[in-house]
């Protein structure tokens, strides 16, 4: 790799080993996520999980409708504040408006994302392109598995029988079993930074406006996962996945002992 290469690995290293949407959280709200999630209301949990697997499956369809070739590009600033928009509506109407905000906040980061695919040199119309704008979701933040090489192996069994089953059998509906067992995956992880999200939101002194910020934030942290993630997946094209996991490890470690 050249030197510019191993610099952008390194900066890709710190960006999704040491995510940074729940210290964002911190700072908007003045207090650390664990008391933020506390303000969630009694019942919360199974509507956050429903606009969450809402949120993805809108997100599923957009990003199959891209494989048609009708994805339409766009500002990565327009769709941080559309993003923001649709928080600030969360904000000022609660875990019902939930429902309807997630989905389409979601859909806007999902194009945001595959425009940073398509950036980096990614075929829109593959389902393996697909599916990996959608994992993007998984990473960059907390769940039973962490590290950015452990998620996309927890991740890639499916992914790989999604994609084959796509490639097979053509554009299929979001409900066949191998994309609800991907989806599920994803949605286990995401689903904590939906939580997160809404919780900072549900604050009594955050409000309409401070929900704009929170969906800017979430917005922000996924628009750069997908920057890093996606120049991942440029290098093991030229490189091979096998080089640049070593050199991402070593990396990794070389971060972990400075820190």
């Amino acid at each position: 790799m050249t030197l510019e290469e191993l610099a952008a690995l390194r900066s890709a290293v710190g960006a999704l080993e040491h995510p940074t949407f729940a210290a964002r959280l911190s700072n908007l709200a003045g207090k650390p996520v664990e008391l933020i999630r506390q303000a969630l209301p009694a019942g919360a949990s199974e509507a956050i999980t429903k606009a969450t697997m809402r949120g993805l499956n809108a997100a599923l369809s957009a990003a199959l409708r891209s494989m048609r070739n009708d994805h339409r590009a766009g500002s990565p600033w327009l769709h941080k504040a559309l993003v923001a928009g649709s928080g600030a509506v969360g904000g000022g109407f609660g875990l019902v408006a939930l429902l309807l905000e997630l989905p389409m906040s979601t859909v806007l980061m999902l194009r945001g994302i595959l425009d940073v695919a398509r950036g980096q040199g990614e075929d829109l119309a593959k389902p393996e392109t697909a599916l990996s704008a959608l994992q993007v979701f998984a990473l960059g933040g907390e769940g039973p598995e962490n590290g950015y090489f452990a998620v996309r192996g927890m991740l890639a069994k499916s992914l790989t029988e999604a994609a084959r089953f796509i490639a097979e059998r053509g554009i299929v509906a979001e409900g066949a079993p191998v994309l609800v067992r991907f989806m599920a995956q994803i949605g286990s992880r995401f689903g904590i930074i939906v939580s997160q999200k809404f919780a900072a939101q549900a604050l009594p002194m955050i409000g309409a406006l401070g929900g704009a910020a929170v969906n800017y934030a979430f917005m922000h942290h996924f628009q750069g996962v997908a920057d890093v993630h996606f120049l991942v997946r440029r290098l093991e094209r030229i490189y091979g996945q096998e080089e640049v996991r070593a050199q991402y490890e070593r990396l990794r470690a070389e971060t972990a002992f400075v820190a």
